[in-house]
């Protein structure tokens, strides 16, 4: 008997008392370890725990009030010495005019280079996963093309605390498949054959997110 008639055999003994006709959707699967002890979607135990995971990434992470949002950005943006900031179509007005920089608005698109002359962008997210510290972008308004979070060697993060999701399933439960998804967990980074890590060669250098509560 060959590999393959022995593993189709037991496939067959196992499936013997299966009806005929039988689809895997009619038989209801208990899954109560997916759920059980997670916290739930925007939770305090959700936004400690991303914001944890994500320091783990080596990004930077603020709670802050989500009324005192334009000056909780000013702030990082001015904490960096930023001078000209990448703006996606979408954020919001307060955000821009308070950065004390210069505003380069993507409309029409800005070229690479001027992405690359740039000194920070400022986007929102579609939503974030506590679980794996990490945050998800889907090109809807306020977080623009992915190569604005690509190019530019500094993205500051917005998220609302109501998007965190504590596991990933949850999060691709609320997204649209058909969107252009680009997750972000902590700075970009590589590591050699020798396992050096360097940060900044597929991304931003440095991933500072404030999460709005």
């Amino acid at each position: 008997m060959s590999a393959r008639d022995e593993i189709l055999g037991r496939v067959r003994r196992a499936l013997a008392d299966v009806p005929r006709g039988e689809r895997p959707a009619d038989v209801p699967v208990a899954r109560g370890y997916a759920t059980g002890g997670r916290p739930p979607a925007g939770s305090a135990e959700a936004v400690s725990l991303l914001a944890e995971r994500l320091a783990d990434y080596g990004a930077s992470v603020r709670l802050e009030d989500h009324r005192d949002a334009a000056a909780a950005v000013a702030d990082a943006l001015a904490a960096g010495g930023v001078r000209q900031v990448v703006v996606p179509p979408g954020l919001p007005e307060a955000w821009r005019s308070g950065t004390g920089a210069e505003v380069l608005h993507d409309e029409p698109p800005l070229s690479v280079a001027e992405l690359d002359a740039a000194d920070a962008v400022v986007t929102t997210a579609a939503s974030a996963i506590a679980a794996t510290g990490t945050l998800v972008l889907d090109g809807g308004p306020g977080q623009g093309r992915r190569a604005l979070t690509l190019v530019p060697d500094r993205h500051l993060c917005v998220v609302r605390a109501e998007q965190v999701v504590a596991s990933v399933p949850e999060a691709l439960a609320r997204l649209d498949p058909a969107r252009p998804l680009t997750l972000i967990s902590g700075p970009s980074a590589t590591s050699d054959i020798e396992l050096d890590r360097v940060e900044g060669v597929h991304g931003p250098r440095r991933l500072e997110v404030l999460i709005l509560r």
